[in-house]
């Protein structure tokens, strides 16, 4: 089987949701999304607490197409594109690492931590 990159997976919610695919994932709304994602960071949580890497690699992957899922919605309806929610998540995260992507210097996780929290307050 070829390499699937992320653009496939969004691919496949795509043909999923088209009038050539699935009756239930075309019923789907946001909102009844819900339930599917909550099960499924269950599951991520339960296979960590076992330490189950196996099976933790599964379910991050159900996880994922959760949120794949929840964004093609989205789209459809006009809302936001999951390349909305890369550029919003990818700006979070270098906006908090100011020690790694600014001027700011943490040398160990608790000044790490800190620096986060005070990053995260300033976007307040």
């Amino acid at each position: 089987m070829p390499k699937k990159t992320f653009k496939d997976l969004c691919d496949l919610a795509a043909k999923l949701r088209s009038k050539t695919g699935c009756p239930w994932d075309r019923k789907q709304t946001i909102e009844s999304m819900l339930n599917c994602i909550e099960e499924e960071v269950e599951e991520v949580a339960q296979a960590i607490k076992k330490g189950d890497r196996e099976n933790l690699r599964e379910e991050l992957g159900d996880v994922l197409f959760q949120v794949v899922m929840i964004a093609q919605i989205a789209k459809e309806k006009g809302y936001f594109k999951m390349d909305d929610v890369i550029k919003d998540i990818d700006k979070k995260i270098r906006t908090r690492h100011t020690w790694v992507f600014g001027k700011d210097k943490a040398k160990t996780a608790e000044q790490a931590l800190e620096m986060w929290r005070i990053n995260k307050e300033k976007e307040k």
